[in-house]
């Protein structure tokens, strides 16, 4: 890494359980394109004083993860169209104080199911936060349906379905589905659940793809389950990589090539 000095910029991210996958991935690329940046993973008790220090210190990027990236919309300044549209934001930009939200989740589940050839079809998204709104928006707008959010809250449940015109659910039962996605942190690394399954076998049977977006383990309970009867996935380690490489551009305005993405994410992950 470079020497830091007083004209380098600060990114960060805010986690309610910090990897280094982000610190990794974002200091490699900026070693490799000489960008005088760095990169840290944070967490925070006080999610109002601290995107307040973004703009007080001038910190240039932010990332939010669960299970702030709705609290932190009365805190900023504007929403990009890509957050204002699902009402969820994972990237903060600072500009001159000025602070920008957007959302680099939907890009990357919209792309994930077109790189991996995934036809519409019916799909039950798990969860009803930030990452869900942004699941359910890039599969109804990629044409995938009819669709159910399966959420234990019946009230932010039901409004995320009837918003895109879908179903709500309590749980997986008697939900048909071919496309199985998991917008819950159940599997995430050193959380309450991460050895268990964020849905039944029966469910992971009857579906055809599964997508898990826990970044971390890249294999999660459920991805390990779906592999082992066969079933296609799509890892959240994939989500991660391209959602980084969103946000990588908007602090910068330097695009990586696919090929530095690859070894960023590879590296992020050793």
């Amino acid at each position: 890494m470079k020497d830091i000095n007083k004209d380098t910029q600060l990114c960060i991210s805010l986690s309610a359980r910090p990897t280094n996958i982000g610190t990794r991935f974002h200091n490699h690329l900026y070693e490799v394109l000489d960008l005088n940046y760095v990169y840290k993973a944070f967490t925070t008790t006080d999610i109002t004083q601290a995107i307040a220090g973004v703009r007080g210190l001038g910190i240039r990027g932010c990332a939010v993860s669960m299970p702030w990236k709705e609290d932190v919309i009365p805190l900023v300044d504007e929403m990009a169209q890509s957050a204002e549209a699902i009402q969820s934001v994972n990237t903060i930009v600072n500009n001159d104080g000025r602070l920008t939200a957007y959302n680099t989740d939907y890009q990357a589940i919209y792309d994930l199911l077109d790189s991996h050839a995934v036809q519409p079809c019916s799909f039950a998204v798990l969860g009803a936060g930030g990452m869900a709104k942004a699941a359910v928006a890039a599969l109804t707008n990629a044409g995938f349906g009819p669709g159910t959010v399966v959420a234990r809250n019946e009230e932010t449940g039901r409004a995320l379905a009837e918003q895109y015109g879908h179903a709500w659910a309590p749980t997986l039962d008697g939900v048909e589905a071919e496309l199985l996605l998991n917008a819950t942190p159940v599997g995430m690394s050193g959380g309450p659940a991460e050895h268990d399954l964020a849905a039944p076998q029966d469910a992971i049977d009857r579906a055809k793809t599964i997508f898990d977006v826990v970044a971390f383990p890249s294999e999660t309970p459920l991805v390990l389950a779906a592999r082992s009867v066969g079933k296609p996935v799509i890892t959240g380690a994939e989500v991660i990589a391209l959602q980084a490489a969103e946000q990588f551009v908007l602090y910068t305005g330097v695009r990586p090539s696919g090929e530095q993405v690859a070894e960023a994410s590879r590296i992020s992950r050793a």
